[in-house]
């Protein structure tokens, strides 16, 4: 057994509590350090408690536990930052929405497990202000990125926090166009699923919406650098938890919309032939023997574990997806496309932008 194909085993066993196998030969170190590439160690941790016949030596699970603890302290002490931050946005009469991280974990079964990142919190185009202007005084550091996007960057108290008024990825106005009618839909019409942290009720997308703005997160992150596996754990984990309430048809619309069929029925091949989901549980999954290949070009990209290299990562996917590629070539080496120029010109007083917000 190879080390990648151990590792995917292992992550698998993980992913979905089962059991699994590996050949003595393996090289543990190194897929202990895919791990930690990919940021699934506590993912890897699971699989290894599931191991049948072949045990870890005593150094390596020591190792892991080490690392999932230290996980686990950092996901305990982010929950309770959160929960503290969103009742202090409410009694300021503000709504936000969490989404990515440590929404996406309680998907899990063991949240605490999952490597956590940033936080992010989203809101309505009338809330998004009043979110930056209350907690502007509270951060040590503010970063500040492009109107376009509407997100706002924030460390408080030793966390980074995105604030964010779209979650536009700016890969295509196509996209970006179908990701504002689902920020209209999941706010306009309060399309929201709950989790509680503690005593504290925190508000997440609904399943339907979820799933379009997270694989449209990822794709933006595979396209553009700083894609892991971990985003497509997520993914699947998210389909799996909400499998009785995603509407396939309304999925699928919104996939043609916003042209990423192709990079679905990829991704979904992923999930089943190589991370051992059960292909039921995936909208939209395709058997064909094209989009196998598709996938299997995917995961070798994924885990390719050398430097990112702009260029040469471009090249690489553009032999998986030539013609998105080539629409989204604007973006991943200028940074721009239509709806963003156009938006623009409208901020620069030529006519007011949809969102309201005048030049700075």
């Amino acid at each position: 057994m190879g080390d990648k194909k151990a590792f995917l085993a292992l992550i698998s066993a993980g992913l979905w509590e089962k059991e699994t196998w590996l050949a003595k030969d393996v090289d543990f170190d190194a897929v202990f350090q895919m791990a930690q590439t990919q940021s699934v160690t506590g993912l890897l941790t699971a699989g290894c408690e599931k191991l049948s016949v072949y045990r870890l030596p005593l150094t390596e699970k020591l190792k892991l536990v080490g690392m999932c603890q230290l996980i686990e302290q950092r996901n305990l002490a982010m929950n309770s930052f959160i929960a503290r931050t969103i009742v202090q946005m409410r009694d300021a009469g503000i709504k936000p929405l969490l989404v990515k991280g440590q929404g996406i974990s309680q998907c899990y079964m063991r949240p605490l497990w999952r490597a956590s990142g940033d936080i992010d919190f989203f809101f309505s185009k009338e809330d998004f202000p009043k979110a930056v202007e209350l907690l502007k005084p509270l951060a040590a550091a503010k970063v500040q990125d492009a109107k376009y996007t509407k997100s706002y960057g924030l460390t408080i108290d030793g966390w980074f926090v995105e604030l964010h008024g779209t979650l536009r990825n700016s890969l295509s106005s196509r996209m970006d166009k179908v990701i504002d009618e689902v920020q209209e839909d999941t706010f306009q019409n309060r399309r929201v699923r709950t989790w509680f942290c503690g005593d504290t009720e925190i508000l997440m997308p609904d399943a339907n919406n979820d799933l379009f703005l997270l694989f449209t997160h990822f794709v933006r992150h595979f396209y553009k650098g700083g894609f892991a596996l971990r985003q497509l754990c997520d993914w699947c984990r998210l389909m799996w938890t909400y499998q009785d309430e995603i509407d396939s048809s309304l999925l699928e619309s919104r996939l043609h919309k916003a042209g990423l069929m192709t990079e679905w029925k990829a991704f979904a091949a992923v999930a089943v032939d190589n991370l051992g989901m059960l292909k039921e549980a995936v909208p939209l999954y395709d058997a064909d023997k094209r989009w196998q290949e598709k996938g299997e070009a995917v995961l070798r990209f994924i885990l390719k574990g050398s430097k990112p290299n702009k260029v040469k990562d471009t090249l690489a996917i553009a032999k998986i997806f030539p013609w998105n590629t080539l629409c989204f070539a604007p973006s991943i080496f200028l940074n721009v496309n239509r709806l963003k120029v156009k938006e623009r010109i409208n901020n620069n007083g030529l006519l007011h932008s949809c969102w309201g917000w005048d030049s700075q």
